[in-house]
């Protein structure tokens, strides 16, 4: 938990650090001019924090997965376990095209496999020790093959950008509507910001944030049919279907939020509105029609 804070404390100082060099570079000023609001100064400002805090994540995204899943990556493989894995990943990714990715094992009973990292050809594909316990070799193949597929989509930038987009509306919206609780409902006409804008602005981020996952989680959802699909032409569609029907008597548990959209299986909230990945049935579905 003391990890988790710290990374989350450190990940908000590096973004508002960027935001702030950023925004001095661009010569963006403050978004209020007296009592009323510079859309376009509005608009840059939510665009910076939005992307710059998208984009922290991302470049620091192999570095937190190391250090909240405890993934070790494989630098010589010491059993025959690691070194298939290193062998699979690399003829998964000579195949599909990228770099290679580094392979990293977690400790973890879960059943669940990860991808993260900045580029194609700067990724890290990790799988629990809880997957290469409950999974065969040919349905292990099938994860790798599918976390690959989404390093070869270019998923984490894709992710990336589209969570970037929807963190400037949110910021850019939620101070709008703060503006108009604040000017033209309560009318004040004092300078700065008050106490009813702050508040207004806290909620309507919360909102509208609420609003956005929706938007992230479908994009999320999508790009998963797509990594089933890359791992049917890696591994095969067969080994695949496997690998998801295994799943769904398996406990998969969540993964950080970092790589939550990126996993091989997960949910995000109570809805499947808010899910990152499909309904196991339905991925399946889609593997048996192609």
């Amino acid at each position: 938990m003391l990890k988790r804070i710290g990374l989350f404390l450190l990940t908000n100082i590096l973004v508002i650090a960027v935001a702030s060099i950023t925004l001095n570079v661009l010569g963006v000023g403050s978004y209020m001019e007296g009592t009323s609001l510079n859309l376009g100064n509005l608009l840059a400002f939510a665009a910076v924090l939005g992307f710059a805090g998208s984009f922290v994540s991302l470049a620091m995204s192999k570095w937190m997965a190391k250090m909240t899943t405890g993934a070790q990556v494989i630098e010589n493989p010491s059993n025959e376990t690691e070194a298939w894995l290193v062998n699979t990943v690399k003829a998964q990714a000579e195949k599909a095209g990228i770099g290679m990715p580094d392979v990293a094992i977690y400790d973890s009973p879960e059943v669940n496999a990860f991808a993260t990292g900045m580029s194609k050809n700067n990724a890290l594909v990790a799988v629990s020790t809880g997957l290469l316990r409950g999974m065969s070799q040919d349905e292990v193949e099938a994860v790798l093959a599918h976390e690959v597929g989404h390093v070869a989509n270019g998923d984490m930038v894709t992710m990336a950008l589209i969570q970037g987009v929807v963190n400037t509306f949110v910021i850019f919206l939620a101070k709008i509507a703060a503006w108009v609780v604040d000017r033209v409902i309560l009318k004040n006409q004092d300078e700065g910001h008050s106490l009813a804008f702050i508040i207004t602005d806290i909620i309507a981020q919360i909102i509208f944030g609420v609003l956005a996952s929706m938007v992230t989680a479908w994009f999320s959802r999508q790009r998963e049919f797509r990594a089933d699909a890359a791992a049917a032409e890696l591994a095969g569609k067969e080994k695949m279907i496997a690998a998801l029907q295994r799943l769904q008597g398996a406990h998969t548990g969540p993964l950080p939020d970092q790589m939550a959209a990126l996993g091989i299986s997960g949910g995000g909230g109570f809805s499947a509105l808010f899910s990152t990945h499909p309904a196991i049935e339905d991925r399946i579905a889609a593997l048996q029609a192609r």
